[in-house]
């Protein structure tokens, strides 16, 4: 393997792209996994993200297993999902499957699950569940019909974006907050970390590495 090592993302998210960057992880490649993301009949929820991120992840070890110029790469792969109990709410693309995650969420409490998965250089992966507790204030109907007009929620699990105007509805989060974003950062980087990618190798200022 080089000395400069490669990275990937197997994501088209600009919420995990924005995510590794903040901690000063550049992927050198996008490559997201176009997967069937369907429930499937009694699968719960911490079950259906793992499986899903496990699939992306499978994905990507293939086409490293096939293409010698990502054969050396590190691969990352997530999946989110939003859960009220053991029912998973959508990714919200129309108005009124937002409406009906908002007045699920209203109110109580709901689990953000992520699951990410790193395959390393020797094509082996490691897998982490990472689980948060969130709970929304009561929602009245003119904040549910504000936030429905911002179009925030467009293709947000759950029909929410904790980083933007949904923030305000949140009385306690228990757990990672990246994770509600989309991919929880500390079990991201660990997983890095462990698996030997020089995770603070971006840190350092060319203008001042020589001080």
């Amino acid at each position: 393997m080089s000395d400069k090592q490669m990275l990937i993302l197997g994501s088209g998210s600009p919420r995990r792209l924005a995510l590794l960057q903040q901690a000063g992880i550049e992927p050198d490649r996008l490559h997201p996994a176009d997967i069937d993301e369907t429930q499937q009949r009694g699968e719960v929820p911490r079950n259906l993200v793992n499986r899903l991120a496990r699939t992306k992840a499978e994905m990507i070890r293939l086409w490293m297993d096939r293409d010698e110029a990502v054969a050396d790469a590190f691969a990352v792969t997530a999946d989110t999902v939003v859960a009220v109990g053991r029912r998973v709410l959508p990714k919200a693309e129309m108005l009124d499957e937002a409406e009906t995650c908002l007045e699920l969420l209203s109110g109580r409490s709901h689990r953000v699950y992520t699951s990410v998965c790193v395959v390393n250089p020797k094509h082996d992966i490691r897998q982490k569940l990472v689980e948060t507790r969130v709970r929304f204030k009561r929602l009245g109907r003119e904040e549910v019909a504000d936030y429905l007009a911002s179009g925030e929620w467009r293709g947000k699990a759950g029909g929410y974006a904790i980083q933007g105007l949904a923030g305000s509805f949140v009385v306690k989060l228990t757990g990672s907050y990246t994770n509600v974003v989309g991919l929880p950062l500390f079990e991201t980087v660990s997983l890095l970390s462990g698996e030997g990618y020089r995770v603070r190798a971006g840190w350092i200022d060319p203008l001042t590495s020589d001080v």
